[in-house]
């Protein structure tokens, strides 16, 4: 475990991680890690992490999408083809608790950072690899996008399936923030399992066993015997009718669940009669058996109130519902207001920004206040320095285009640093 640095708070306060991940879904796990406490150190190429481009932005690469995944974490650039950038890496995996990548391992291999050589230098890291496929099949090397893997999974045959129409991918990065959060599971645990050994130990996370499990959880049904008892699929949620419900003047998600919540709800609108009178609505079994119908009939029946008015009924009825927020609506919902979950503070590079914090919260080990999303190299000379480096090595390495800081990124070879981000490191 690193020192604890003054001011570090947190469950995770003295680990550090050294994260080379890019894009999002290394980025997001990486940013827990980084809310819970630890040192996260962003390895970035001279070029930057491509999800710096994503999105409106007031300056070039501080997207939103980039603010959003890198909070709590200071950013260094490194040229890992450069011979001086990667053992500056290397000293940092010194003493380093954590690395973590999402390149395929082979490309690890070639940069001179497999396991194997990683684990020489330092027994006790956690080598966490966030990646596409399990290194024992035949798609080990393939790369992966969250895309690639919602379809493979089979969402996108789910969501076809449901809406009776064409496949489509769920609109979110849904595989990559699974898998990102099934990763700091991962690397937690091996931490843990490190302060009881005394080893550290190699991790694979990959993205498409991590998603297939997922939805099978829910999906493998009749499946999961041999042989099969159907063809899968959880019908309620395959439901064509399971959706927000519309009303007179907008739409209001409920789930009527329970035996007791339908008998609340049908005495609320005037129709104690109905789980008497039509099997269909008799019990859970039976409304599961008929799961169209039942979604069906509530959709009409939603029609003839308003949402204010929904909202009242089912909140005397004790039924679970929810507003169907937009992306605008939500950001004034009274609940994460009262939570403090959404808040605007002043970014040093960007100026306002709304920013939301980490769900989680913890009365014991509280994390300190979270720091701003890193500009390009933000960190590079007070990491750099940190591990030992004298400010005229420093200023050499920057001058030889093997490191980047703000301001310094000329070469001597007069070459642009575009030029230099095509040369560098590619990750893949």
């Amino acid at each position: 475990m690193s020192p604890v640095t003054s001011g570090a708070s947190g469950p995770l306060a003295g680990i550090r991680v050294i994260d080379m991940t890019s894009v999002l879904m290394g980025p997001f796990a990486s940013q827990a890690l980084g809310d819970m406490g630890a040192d996260v150190i962003k390895v970035e190429a001279p070029r930057g992490d491509l999800v710096r481009q994503i999105g409106p932005a007031r300056h070039e690469g501080m997207g939103p999408v980039y603010l959003n995944a890198n909070r709590n974490k200071r950013s260094v650039v490194l040229d890992l083809k450069n011979p001086e950038g990667l053992a500056a890496l290397k000293r940092m995996l010194a003493d380093a608790d954590v690395l973590m990548y999402n390149v395929r391992p082979q490309a690890m291999a070639r940069l001179g950072l497999s396991y194997e050589e990683v684990s020489a230098l330092n027994p006790r890291i956690v080598y966490a690899g966030l990646f596409g496929f399990g290194q024992d099949g035949p798609y080990a090397a393939r790369p992966a996008y969250d895309d690639l893997i919602q379809g493979a999974a089979t969402l996108s045959h789910l969501i076809a399936q449901a809406s009776g129409g064409i496949p489509r991918y769920v609109p979110t990065a849904m595989a990559d923030r699974i898998v990102g959060l099934t990763g700091v599971s991962g690397i937690v645990a091996s931490l843990l399992a490190r302060e009881r050994t005394g080893l550290g130990d190699r991790v694979d996370i990959p993205m498409f066993e991590t998603m297939v499990a997922f939805v099978l959880g829910d999906h493998l049904g009749g499946l999961s015997f041999e042989p099969p008892l159907d063809a899968g699929g959880y019908a309620r949620q395959l439901s064509p009718e399971r959706r927000p419900y519309q009303t007179q003047d907008g739409y209001v998600c409920a789930l009527i669940y329970t035996d007791k919540q339908w008998a609340d709800f049908l005495r609320e609108i005037g129709r104690e009669s109905l789980m008497a009178d039509d099997a269909r609505f008799a019990s859970y079994s039976a409304r599961s058996k008929n799961i169209d119908h039942v979604y069906g009939t509530l959709a009409s029946i939603f029609q003839e109130r308003t949402t204010a008015e929904w909202m009242a009924l089912l909140e005397r009825a004790d039924v679970p519902s929810m507003p169907m927020h937009s992306l605008l609506s939500v950001l004034d919902d009274p609940h994460l207001a009262a939570t403090g979950f959404f808040s605007v503070v002043e970014h040093p590079s960007e100026g306002p920004i709304r920013t939301m914090r980490m769900p989680m919260t913890w009365q014991n080990h509280k994390p300190a206040p979270p720091r701003h999303a890193p500009t390009l190299g933000q960190h590079t000379r007070e990491v750099l320095a940190e591990m030992g480096y004298a400010p005229e090595q420093i200023d050499a390495m920057l001058a030889a285009g093997a490191a980047m800081a703000p301001g310094e990124s000329a070469q001597k070879d007069g070459s642009t640093d575009a030029e230099r981000a095509r040369a560098s490191w590619s990750g893949q």
